[in-house]
């Protein structure tokens, strides 16, 4: 990882490279480049000791042209306000990508959450919903999980606000649990669009699936569903890593084993499935058909990118290539399908949840992985449309060219007030 790349500077850049291929002036893409608002909180806790703690807590809201603000809540040491920044940027395209009506937020506490207890983090939780309470609603922002967060912690915070609201409003978050009006198939939304996208990639690209090679970098939810999705594709995972690590077996890795070996010792490492142990970066540079970065941002930089040997890089993460390791790959004609496609399955199956909590009608697991299908081949098809029609150099480029002339539509049509 490159802590030395600003991921906002990452999102501007982007936009920027998107920019040669639209007829937009400065003005209109400026405002493109900087969110609406932060929210930047200090939550004051009890700690089950009886001591007070501190923690630095962030909202952004990037752009709301399209409609309420949408994105997850992330709990890490290494959340700023700077990363919920690009973070919430990255969702106001990511939706435009997809075509749903969201805007962009972001959120996060900068937090280990490994290092406290379950009922600290629930009332670190509630103490960061009440700071949100003002800002949020089924029609203003719609948080969901992000990084270390779950169905739990959406939980939490629906519950707070709907008791400080005095009302029930499902609506006003995503990513909760079934009982508590949370979507069929959300859970695996995520891995689920980024193995529909790499479906779509292979075919386009005129590849074959069955036996490809596949290298999974990040073990969490939506690694760990992308690599168990494309294996029943008939891809070989041939390694998968976490922060402790990676393990790799030439002949092909068990997706679900491995995550079952995870899920019961905490981490990767020694699962007996694998002939040898890695580093992550081995991982990374292996010579693959398919590469799914899968974790935090900026995993590959542009010196690492000179050695990735995939030849095709499906972003599972949020920015996890730096601009110059696009650049590098551009040029090595290696084909990147962004993230802003790819992992835009969470936000779209949390947009059928919040269109059920509205209805107060829900929907079956089967509808829900249909509906996606469609929104994601639909998004794929548009990208490859404009990559063709505009000569832009990569996929991503061409994917931003298509999210702000939506989003662009839809401030032009509501005009500027006052």
């Amino acid at each position: 990882m490159s802590p030395e790349v600003n991921p906002f500077e990452s999102l501007q850049e982007q936009i920027d490279d998107a920019s040669d291929y639209l007829e937009y002036s400065t003005d209109v893409l400026e405002r493109l480049k900087h969110p609406e608002r932060v929210l930047e909180a200090n939550l004051s806790v009890e700690m089950d000791d009886g001591s007070v703690e501190v923690f630095r807590a962030y909202r952004s809201q990037f752009n709301g042209d399209r409609g309420p603000y949408k994105g997850g809540i992330r709990y890490h040491p290494q959340v700023t306000r700077d990363e919920v920044k690009a973070l919430s940027g990255w969702m106001v395209y990511k939706c435009a990508a997809v075509n749903i009506p969201y805007g962009g937020g972001k959120g996060g506490i900068e937090i280990d959450p490994r290092q406290y207890s379950a009922s600290e983090i629930e009332r670190i939780t509630r103490s960061f919903a009440k700071e949100l309470r003002p800002i949020i609603g089924e029609d203003q922002d719609i948080p969901a999980p992000d990084v270390n967060t779950g169905q739990r912690e959406m939980n939490w915070i629906k519950d707070t606000y709907e008791t400080l609201e005095n009302t029930t409003e499902p609506g006003v978050i995503t990513g909760k649990a079934p009982e508590s009006g949370g979507s069929a198939g959300r859970v695996e939304a995520t891995g689920r669009s980024v193995m529909l996208t790499a479906r779509e990639a292979f075919d386009y690209l005129g590849k074959d699936m069955a036996d490809a090679t596949v290298a999974v970098q990040g073990y969490g939810n939506a690694g760990s569903v992308a690599a168990k999705l494309i294996e029943d594709l008939g891809a070989n995972i041939v390694a998968v890593s976490d922060s402790s690590g990676a393990v790799y077996n030439p002949d092909g890795l068990d997706a679900r084993d491995a995550k079952a070996f995870k899920s019961e010792t905490g981490s990767l490492t020694g699962y007996e499935g694998a002939t040898e142990e890695l580093t992550n970066e081995e991982l990374l540079t292996m010579d693959v058909d398919l590469l799914v970065p899968a974790a935090l941002e900026n995993a590959i930089d542009g010196d690492l990118a000179q050695d990735v040997q995939a030849d095709i890089v499906v972003e599972a993460a949020n920015g996890p290539l730096t601009p110059n390791a696009d650049d590098v790959l551009s040029d090595r004609d290696v084909a990147v399908f962004p993230d802003i496609l790819a992992n835009a399955g969470g936000v779209t199956v949390s947009y059928f949840e919040w269109v059920q909590n509205r209805q107060r009608f829900y929907w079956s697991e089967e509808r829900v992985n249909s509906e996606l299908e469609t929104i994601i081949t639909n998004a794929f098809d548009d990208l490859v449309e404009t990559y063709e029609e505009t000569g832009a150099p990569n996929f991503r480029t061409a994917m931003y060219v298509v999210a702000i002339q939506r989003v662009v539509a839809a401030a032009e049509e509501g005009g500027i007030w006052p």
